[in-house]
């Protein structure tokens, strides 16, 4: 497989359009594998890496639902595209319940396939290197996490996860948010139903209405028959929308009125179809900031914001990263037949140092490129990329400019003056409050008192940070 090009399983018992469906995906810059029916495309994802997987339904030994069943059990991050001239939209859902990410009737329009997989190619992309499946000792939910703010996380998914509530789930790129979304589904009475994600950054504007909500026949050029929406196919389950700031003004009324109500009506269609779903947004966008812009409904927001949970940067929770390292090492060293033990306590002291502003997908990106460089059994620091071994050097440098506990501690003989019957433990007290408000003003004055610069400087929270200078007296400043 050529690098950086995701790899396609076409399984179609049909010579014919199987090489047509090959040839027009190499065009389109996939490397693709052709198989001549289910147990041959089930061969083929134990032996190759797989992207994405588009099968016929009709096909001898192992039909395209057997295979949509099996890859659900086994790879369930790999998207399927179901393509049919047999089935009916009834056969189209049963399919997209299992867990199909689209189908396609035949013949099939070339640029209706060309769109179909784009977008499941691109939803590959972004939760392929999302954390997955903690360990029981690492977390809970299938979440790896043990700090402070994660224990925080677990107990609102806890306590929300089996009602009917509607979550908003915010935080950086990468930081887990379909996972939050996965547990609340998966530990609530709705898990046997369907769990259906939506990335509305991936979809056109255009056609995300007749995304979310399905259009009828005719509707509109090359609606040749009726498709279903996403709110139809998570009816008595759960809808994920990711990146929800995405969606324009125009669509987000519709989506209210969808919310309040629990109805909608297709595009091109008359009849009110009414559905029982338990909606899930994320975002890694300020939403208030986007209200007062004029980009989100204010309305939207506080429908959304029922039950609010705020994943941390993985610079937040350092506590976690050895536990991720962990993980991310178990996995890669199964793919890619390595027995790397751990790494050196040299190398763990630049990743607790490292800001990681891709938070957990650029760590589990990392772990993998460490694997396929380290020729030991111990990943050392010559084993990680050089901007973390950069970055590292670049603090350093930056930390001389603040005061060294020499400076810091000049008054110091001072304080025996001020207060003689001061025993050992007040005088430590004081002088550390002294270095420690020290420390923060020239942090402040080096970042132009920006807290979330200054607190990335001095490697604590932003909320640590503030809670420090209210004790110093240092906010009233």
């Amino acid at each position: 497989m050529s690098k950086n090009r995701q790899q396609i399983l076409v399984a179609d018992d049909e010579p014919n359009l199987r090489r047509v469906l090959e040839s027009q995906l190499r065009r389109d810059g996939f490397d693709v594998i052709g198989v001549g029916d289910g147990e041959e495309a089930v061969a083929a994802l134990a032996e190759h890496h797989v992207d994405l997987v588009i099968t016929d339904l009709k096909m001898p030994r192992l039909d395209g639902m057997g295979v949509l069943k099996y890859i659900a059990a086994e790879y369930p991050r790999v998207p399927v595209l179901m393509i049919t001239a047999h089935g009916t939209v009834d056969t189209a859902v049963e399919a997209l319940k299992l867990g199909a990410f689209d189908y396609i009737t035949k013949p099939f329009d070339r640029d209706e396939l060309r769109s179909a997989v784009m977008k499941a190619a691109r939803t590959r992309e972004l939760s392929q290197t999302t954390a997955s499946n903690a360990t029981e000792a690492g977390g809970r939910f299938e979440i790896i996490g043990r700090s402070p703010r994660m224990l925080e996380i677990f107990d609102v998914i806890d306590r929300v996860a089996d009602t009917p509530s509607t979550v908003l789930v915010t935080g950086e790129s990468g930081t887990g948010k379909e996972l939050v979304a996965r547990a609340l589904h998966e530990y609530s009475r709705r898990k046997s139903k369907p769990f259906v994600r939506v990335n509305c950054a991936a979809i056109p504007t255009e056609l995300l209405e007749a995304e979310l909500f399905g259009y009828e026949r005719g509707a509109f050029t090359g609606a040749v028959t009726s498709k279903p929406g996403r709110f139809e196919l998570a009816h008595e389950g759960t809808l994920f929308l990711d990146e929800i700031a995405e969606i324009p003004p125009s669509m987000q009324v519709k989506l209210l009125r969808a919310l309040q109500e629990q109805e909608f009506e297709r595009v091109g269609g008359i009849k009110t179809i009414r559905v029982d779903v338990r909606l899930v947004a994320a975002t890694n966008r300020n939403l208030e900031e986007e209200i007062r812009e004029g980009r989100f409904r204010e309305d939207l927001y506080y429908r959304l914001n029922v039950v609010h949970v705020e994943l941390p940067p993985l610079r937040e929770r350092p506590e976690d990263i050895a536990l991720l390292f962990s993980h991310f090492l178990d996995r890669y060293n199964e793919r890619l037949g390595r027995t790397v033990r751990g790494i050196s306590p040299e190398a763990e002291a630049l990743l607790l140092a490292y800001e990681f502003p891709g938070n957990i997908r650029e760590l589990e990106n990392l772990v993998e490129r460490c694997l396929l460089f380290c020729d030991g059994e111990i990943i050392e620091p010559e084993h990680l990329p050089e901007p973390i071994r950069r970055a590292n050097s670049r603090d350093r440098d930056a930390s001389g400019g603040l005061p060294s506990i020499e400076e810091s501690l000049a008054g110091f003989p001072d304080l025996l003056n001020e207060d003689e019957s001061a025993g050992l433990k007040d005088l430590v007290r004081e002088a550390t409050s002294r270095m420690e408000k020290a420390l923060i003003e020239r942090a402040l004055e080096k970042t132009g008192r920006n807290v979330t610069h200054t607190a990335r400087l001095l490697r604590i929270s932003r909320k640590s940070l503030q809670t420090k200078m209210k004790e110093l007296g240092l906010r009233e400043e």
